[in-house]
């Protein structure tokens, strides 16, 4: 027995050490991290550039509290962080998390507009499935039932509109039309709300854990910018999971030209390396905030020198490797591999993403898109034949949390060629093994 308790019972062995693309237990078991975790481990594991600098940063000072000291490492990265964004979005506030980094934004988003005198503003507007993190004010904007009903009491629900899953529908639409059509949900939501009582919208530019690594039509973006101007109404990206080069960009948010009001950024952020996130904010909205009497909000650790230098030398090692570019390159190749499954597999009905964020989902019929049986437990039994394999994958329900199953492909930005091979390798044979098990039909 362990005084340690996780989310569930699910046995796992110790974990010895960590070396690129691969992890090692105990016993010398190697497993190949094919999801980087929760998505989170960008430029591998034990790079030795990183590790030096946090070292080096150990020897000067492992914490100054914010308000008592300005820290080298922490301005250090708000200066980088603020040279990678979008023009205008330079005001950087570290957290310790991605769950953090949302509660951050909507309360910044907040205080900003008691500060233009817009007090009947508070309603966030975020999408259904969708997921934004697990502390209260986070799980509100959350769009996954398991996760947000059991507490429902304990927190006030924030509007919802659909996530746009077009590859779902079945109509005469086109691909461009079905993003304005999605979009357009948006302005119908505002105006049911009540415009002057919505605050921001929020959303994950591609989707994350929610939605298996959906990818909107290219209208849906650009239309949304233009709703939430109408409106005055913030546009928040949450690139928590997308951010710090995953998609082949490094805020997923340049692929379609967007510049938000405020972001979210965690997780690949600082890779793994030490707990940290930031959220990045217009400078006009950070000042309005600062004159009225300062950001009622903070952390103990945001800003800890040791996280920043970490998360400084991870920006350095993407930049340096071109591992942004690489996540654009190997993501061709992964996703071309994960597609060519299809024709063995009749029962993946769409395989989808952006860069190195990718997801393959499990169907019981492809022409309607029926999910699997939830009884075969797909979405955990794969899972666990991966594992047993040596290869890690991360998976959840994809319809709300209730049915249907998605698999997220998510390697670190460092892999290569022969890698995306050798995985594909063990997952073809676990998915062998869940077809025999589930009694279902695989093409010669």
């Amino acid at each position: 027995m362990s005084n340690l308790f996780y989310q569930s019972r699910q046995p796992r062995p110790f974990l010895d050490r960590g070396e690129g693309i691969y992890l090692f237990d105990v016993d010398g078991k190697r497993y190949i991290d094919g999801s980087s975790g929760a998505m989170v481990s960008n430029v591998g594991h034990s790079n030795p550039r990183v590790l030096a600098a946090m070292r080096a940063q150990m020897d000067k000072a492992t914490f100054g509290y914010r308000l008592h000291f300005r820290t080298e490492a922490s301005e250090a990265l708000a200066a980088k962080t603020a040279a990678l964004m979008p023009e205008g979005i330079d005001r950087v506030f570290f957290v310790s998390g991605g769950s953090e980094a949302v509660e951050s934004a909507i309360k910044l988003a907040r205080q900003y507009a008691l500060t233009q005198g817009q007090d009947s503003r508070w309603k966030v507007i975020s999408r259904f499935p969708s997921y934004h993190g697990c502390t209260l004010g986070a799980l509100a904007l959350t769009g996954y039932d398991p996760l947000a009903r059991p507490f429902d009491p304990m927190m006030r629900d924030m509007p919802k509109i659909a996530a746009p899953t077009t590859y779902l529908d079945r109509d005469n639409l086109s691909e461009e039309e079905r993003g304005l059509k999605y979009a357009e949900l948006l302005r119908d939501e505002i105006t049911a709300q009540g415009p002057d009582t919505v605050l921001a919208f929020i959303m994950e530019p591609v989707g994350g854990a929610s939605t298996g690594a959906l990818v909107a039509p290219e209208s849906y973006y650009g239309r949304i910018r233009e709703i939430c101007d109408e409106f005055g109404i913030l546009l928040i990206y949450d690139e928590v999971m997308t951010g710090a080069g995953r998609t082949g960009k490094f805020l997923a948010a340049e692929h379609w030209g967007i510049t938000p009001d405020i972001i979210a950024l965690s997780k690949g952020f600082a890779a793994g390396y030490a707990p940290l996130g930031a959220m990045v904010a217009r400078n006009d909205i950070v000042e309005a905030v600062l004159d009225s009497g300062g950001f009622l909000h903070g952390f103990t650790y945001a800003g800890n020198p040791l996280a920043c230098a970490a998360g400084l030398a991870v920006i350095d090692e993407i930049e340096r490797a071109d591992l942004t570019g690489n996540a654009a390159r190997m993501g061709e190749v992964l996703k071309a591999r994960l597609e060519g499954l299809m024709a063995r597999y009749a029962f993946i009905g769409d395989v989808r993403g952006k860069g190195l964020l990718l997801a393959f989902e499990m169907v019981s019929d492809r022409d309607t898109m029926e999910p699997l049986p939830t009884a075969l437990n797909a979405h955990s039994r794969l899972v666990e034949l991966a594992y047993e394999r040596g290869l890690i994958i991360y998976s959840r329900r994809t319809r709300g949390g209730i049915t249907g199953d998605h698999f997220m492909i998510a390697p670190p930005l460092i892999i290569t060629e022969a890698q995306v091979d050798e995985m594909m390798a063990i997952l073809e044979d676990a998915l062998d093994a869940f077809a025999l098990d589930a009694g279902l039909a695989v093409a010669a």
